[in-house]
């Protein structure tokens, strides 16, 4: 079963991440802060990285640069989410996240991204 890291620091978000995914047959760890995102990678070793931009006292953005920068956890596809921020422009550059997903969220799309990292993994 594929497994899906999703971090944001809203508690909805998360929930609706989770009913959704989980039932649509993936396995989903939540997390709630950024502080201890590397550890939750080593020991959940996700396929995907779903992640809110805006998360309490950091920058998502800079989460998954940090991530793309790592040289044990780069391969791991990141997915940004937002609904306050324009991602495209993240896209480019070192330490870019392989997709980003606007809030609210479509649920086609959603699903479809997802699908499309898992594939790739």
């Amino acid at each position: 079963m594929k497994k899906i890291l999703i971090l944001d620091d809203d508690k909805d978000n998360l929930d609706i991440l989770s009913f959704i995914l989980t039932d649509t047959g993936y396995d989903v760890k939540l997390l709630s802060s950024g502080d201890t995102v590397f550890d939750e990678i080593e020991i959940y070793q996700p396929d995907l990285i779903l992640m809110d931009v805006r998360l309490a006292g950091l920058d998502g953005r800079e989460i998954c640069r940090s991530i793309k920068e790592n040289q044990l956890t780069n391969a791991v596809p990141v997915i940004l989410v937002s609904a306050t921020f324009d991602l495209a422009g993240s896209m480019d550059g070192p330490g870019a996240p392989n997709g980003y997903i606007t809030k609210p969220y479509d649920l086609d799309y959603l699903l479809d991204s997802v699908k499309k990292y898992m594939v790739a993994v």
